[in-house]
């Protein structure tokens, strides 16, 4: 094997942390993929990995040696990709990761097409509440929805979901339908925690001049993923400021209501990041026109967002 092969099969078994996993994924004798790692532990003169009859570990060396192997190895393939004619296939392993909710209602239906489309893909799709650390966890590009952090990363927008209010039939016949924003200190709320803070965003709306009005709403309960955000809505614990996609289905069935229509928060960006590259691989721009694609009917058009905004995100 030449190196960037050893660093390859590396990789591997950094990822999956086993030798045999590493081989399965690669289709590969697991001793080839044993072979491969001695090689590379005695070119570069340092144990790379702890292994044990259970799980193989990374040495601290072999930390520091991820992330190198990772963007070289990245590098060389986007290389080889750039001098590929432009008809040929997009092939090769892509790792993105979107928030949970949007990759179990909207994304992973949608894979078959986008797989069809680039059956040389070989796609690892994460599925998260937090903004992951795109250079040390290897990923390709994420989707990040909320209002962006100052990073180094580059950021491609792609539009807004609308947010909505709404509670259970349940919740609005014990505690009676908010018809303006002066009823709201006589409601709760359903707090969200931001999963890498902690910290619960208040109750917002937006006046007829733009300006966003914030309140503190009394609240009996906290969640710090969308899934359960939703679920103690429905169980009528509070009302909810929602990506209007997402609950699309419990509003069409009478599980959920909307409530001050004409007092909703503002909308949430939605972008598309990657690390800092000058030239991107033909698997992530094919991903990202699709995805862009999909999430048309889902999203209102891109637009500047304003400076000062208070951090939200879903």
């Amino acid at each position: 094997m030449d190196r960037i092969e050893l660093l390859q099969v590396f990789l591997r078994v950094a990822e999956t942390g086993s030798f045999t996993r590493a081989a399965d994924r690669l289709a590969l004798p697991r001793a080839t993929i044993s072979t491969a790692i001695q090689q590379l532990e005695a070119r570069l003169g340092s144990r790379l990995l702890h292994r044990t009859t259970r799980r193989v570990g990374l040495t601290p060396d072999g930390e520091v040696l991820l992330e190198r192997a990772r963007a070289l190895v990245a590098d060389m393939e986007d290389m080889e990709q750039q001098f590929q004619p432009a008809h040929s296939s997009v092939s090769g392993r892509l790792k993105v990761d979107v928030p949970s909710r949007i990759a179990r209602l909207l994304i992973a239906p949608a894979l078959p097409d986008f797989l069809a489309q680039h059956p040389a893909v070989e796609l690892e799709l994460g599925s998260s509440d937090r903004a992951v650390d795109l250079v040390l966890e290897g990923v390709d590009c994420a989707l990040r929805v909320g209002p962006l952090a100052s990073s180094s990363l580059v950021a491609r927008p792609l539009g807004h979901f609308t947010l909505i209010n709404c509670a259970s039939p349940a919740y609005l016949a014990q505690h009676g339908t908010p018809r303006t924003p002066a009823d709201l200190p006589q409601h709760f709320a359903i707090n969200y925690a931001s999963p890498t803070s902690g910290r619960a965003a208040p109750w917002e709306w937006q006046l007829r001049d733009g300006e966003t009005q914030t309140l503190r709403l009394r609240s009996r309960v906290a969640a710090n993923n969308a899934e359960t955000y939703i679920a103690c809505a429905l169980a009528g614990l509070g009302m909810i400021q929602i990506p209007a996609y997402d609950v699309r289905a419990h509003l069409a069935n009478g599980e959920l209501v909307e409530v001050l229509p004409d007092a909703r928060a503002e909308p949430l960006p939605v972008h598309l990041v990657y690390p800092h590259r000058r030239n991107l691989s033909r698997r992530v721009q094919a991903f990202a026109g699709w995805l862009d694609a999909l999430l048309t009917a889902s999203l209102d058009a891109p637009s500047p967002a304003p400076a000062g905004r208070a951090s939200r995100s879903l």
